[in-house]
């Protein structure tokens, strides 16, 4: 149900489509044809400026169309697999009459629980609900809606209605396993409620209580019953377990055995055993200190390392104590305090009342009820009826075109990108204090590993005695530097005191010589005089430097010259071995190159032979491991046969031959005369019963009468 597209007022580029909340569209920018997406607040669609009103087509795919499709699918789906197999499609399961979809969902129920399996059609439809509604109250189904809409869910089940049927369907394919074990478990869970007029009497309250134990203990037995279900153990593995402990048991025991018939050989063996068994505590003392120790020293390293992270702290906070001013740490808790203030007040109450508005939108359509046709209708109606009144206020806000709105646009706009701008950087504030966490905690960590690398430990007794000693000599031994230093000092100031004294001198001695030189009308005869000494003593040691530069110089140039025709002496000879030592290097590349093609084309054909070869050993390995595996078993099948036959001919000699004691060795002569036996004795048994049957009634007489004849004596 899409409605007419028209622009906003001012510079915007927003589109507002009258699109229903809780919709599924294919209108929202970045999406595909053929792609939705849910829609839960109006759809927006930005577009170019100066974008003209148009119609849009209808025909907007609504979510709870969508649901229902899905869980039609759903259903369907597992309906056709076993054990139902029923061999629906969506036309045919949606084209069910009321009492067919009813015989399905009975069928489901059947199969969950046994005993529901009824033919619909032979059951009064209220006897139906009823069965249906005590099962799903067993189950813990939960009907879409509140208290007042069961009413129309009983009517719906009655009535075989497919939007109530639909989802009961889904619930219970979804989780037909465990709701089996539920309505296995209520079979004799479900408590029976007795009257409490009727547990007055003894045999009742006995009955009752006797039933509630018997309900304990099979809940107890149940819970055993899946923990070893899903423990992962099998009978047949205990059973082999436990044959192999008997058997190690059976050899252990035969081992101790002879072990004592040795022993009992040497002497005093009851005091070697003593002391054997002395040994064997002590050893089991000695590893169970060995563990306590090994315990004992991981406390202690995870303490130093504690240790060190508690005062790598305590330094961190004094040095930034330390260098901060009240000025900084106010403007840093300021600045923290607007942070934390902006998450509190803004960012974190905008995203949860975008959650509360997700959330309660999803509850919204979740408890929606089941929809038919007519309700569509009216709501395509009213979504329709809407669309037109806001395509109207549009246009008469088009119409009107005030400029203070197009200015209060302006700076909506404007406030918007900021607040987007704050939002945005305090989030990335927020990651720079992560990621700072994470900085210190690997820092933390580093310096661990460089204390662990620098094989640092903490001082004991008599070492750190040693240690404090050192640092008592180390500290006389600062004293005394400190003090030497402080003289130094004291005498450097003394002489700066006196080279500043000279100084004054002369300056004053200057001045008066400048005083003298103006007087006899020579003023600056003294400072040319010293300029004109400095000067040429400067041109002097100038012309020696550049004398002796020009003469390293020539002799470098010599030096170079010579080295150089060396090295070219030396190097003509290599030279011409270079030459055509390459030649030769690129003849022999180029004959490499063609034996290494003529080698790969070879390799490639060996290769091909070699796999077919191997495939045909692997064949005939294979022939020959089920040939050599039938010769063993025709083996074994002939030397049976031969036993038997030995068997066979045996008995026949021995029944065959006219010796008495050969014919009394055969198995038919042997089991003749136990059968003989046998019979013996049961004639003599029946004999037997026979007489005690005859004299049983006196001698159960005579047994009464003195059983009387002693309660008279008593």
């Amino acid at each position: 149900m899409w409605g007419p597209l028209s622009r906003t007022p001012g510079a915007g580029g927003t589109l507002f489509l009258g699109i229903p909340r809780g919709c599924w569209s294919s209108a929202h920018a970045g999406l595909g044809p053929g792609q939705r997406r849910f829609c839960p607040e109006l759809c927006q669609i930005n577009v170019r400026p100066g974008f003209n009103s148009s119609p849009h087509p209808r025909g907007l795919l609504c979510g709870y169309d969508l649901i229902m499709s899905d869980q039609i699918k759903f259903i369907v789906d597992n309906l056709n697999k076993e054990p139902f197999r029923k061999n629906y499609n969506l036309i045919t399961f949606d084209s069910l009459e009321p009492m067919q979809l009813l015989q399905v969902l009975n069928d489901v129920l059947a199969e969950i629980d046994p005993k529901q399996v009824v033919d619909i059609r032979e059951e009064m439809p209220e006897q139906t609900a009823k069965r249906m509604l005590s099962l799903l109250g067993i189950l813990k189904y939960k009907p879409p809606g509140n208290a007042t809409d069961m009413s129309t869910f009983r009517q719906g089940l009655v009535i075989g209605s497919k939007p109530v049927i639909y989802p009961v369907l889904h619930w219970l394919l979804q989780r037909t396993n465990e709701l089996k074990k539920r309505a296995y478990l209520a079979r004799f869970l479900i408590k029976l409620e007795v009257p409490s007029e009727f547990l007055q009497d003894e045999t009742v309250a006995d009955t009752n209580k006797q039933y509630e134990e018997l309900m304990e203990a099979f809940k107890n037995l149940h819970k055993e019953c899946e923990q070893l279900k899903t423990s992962g153990f099998s009978t047949a593995e205990i059973r082999r377990d436990i044959i192999a402990m008997e058997e190690e048991k059976d050899q252990l025991i035969k081992r101790v055995e002879r072990l004592k018939k040795r022993v009992e050989t040497v002497q005093n063996h009851q005091r070697m055993l003593k002391i054997a068994r002395q040994l064997r505590v002590e050893k089991e003392r000695e590893e169970f200190l060995a563990q306590q120790k090994q315990e004992q020293k991981n406390q202690l390293f995870h303490a130093v390392q504690r240790l060190q992270r508690v005062q790598n702290q305590l330094k961190s906070m004094r040095h930034a104590a330390a260098d901060a001013k009240p000025e900084s740490l106010m403007k840093r808790l300021e600045e923290e305090i607007k942070f934390n203030s902006y998450m509190v007040t803004e960012k974190f109450p905008k995203e949860l009342e975008s959650k509360k508005k997700e959330l309660h939108f999803l509850q919204k359509v979740v408890s929606e009820p089941a929809m038919g046709h007519s309700d569509l209708l009216e709501l395509e109606s009213k979504i329709n009826e809407i669309n037109t009144q806001i395509n109207q206020l549009i246009e008469k806000k088009m119409m009107r075109n005030e400029p203070i709105e197009g200015k209060l646009s302006l700076y909506r706009q404007q406030a918007s990108i900021i607040s987007r701008k704050k939002e945005a950087k305090a989030e990335e504030l927020q990651e720079a204090k992560e990621k700072l966490a994470n900085l210190e905690r690997e820092v933390s960590v580093k310096t661990n590993q460089t204390r662990e690398f620098d094989g640092t430990r903490v001082l004991k007794g008599d070492e750190f005695k040693r240690y404090v000693s050192k640092l008592r000599s180390k500290s006389t031994v600062f004293k005394k530097k400190h003090q030497i230093i402080a003289e130094f000092k004291a005498e450097f100031g003394l002489l700066q005191r006196t080279e500043e004294l000279l100084k004054q001198r002369h300056e004053n001695i200057q001045h008066q010589l400048q005083t003298v030189e103006e007087k006899k009308g020579i003023s600056g005869y003294s400072y040319t005089q010293e300029e004109l000494e400095r000067v040429s003593a400067l041109k002097t040691e100038v012309d020696e430097m550049k004398g002796r530069t020009l003469d390293d110089m020539s002799e470098m140039v010599k030096k170079l010259n010579s080295l150089v025709s060396e090295k070219k002496s030396a190097l003509a000879p290599v030279i011409k071995e270079l030459r055509q030592l390459r030649q030769k290097c690129q003849e022999l590349t180029q004959e490499c190159d063609e034996k290494k093609s003529q080698y790969d084309s070879c390799a490639a054909g060996l290769e091909s032979n070699r796999s077919k070869l191997e495939q045909e050993v692997r064949g005939l390995r294979e022939e020959c491991l089920q040939e050599e595996s039938r010769y063993h078993y025709t083996n074994c099948m002939i030397k049976n046969l031969e036993i038997q036959l030995r068997r066979a001919t045996d008995e026949m000699k021995a029944y065959v031959s006219s010796d008495q004691q050969e014919k009394r060795k055969a198995i038919r002569e042997q089991y003749t005369k136990n059968i003989a036996e046998q019979e013996n004795l049961g004639k003599k048994l029946r004999e037997k019963q026979k007489a005690v049957r005859e004299s049983h009634g006196p001698n159960m007489k005579q047994a009464k009468m003195w059983r009387d004849f002693e309660q008279l004596m008593e």
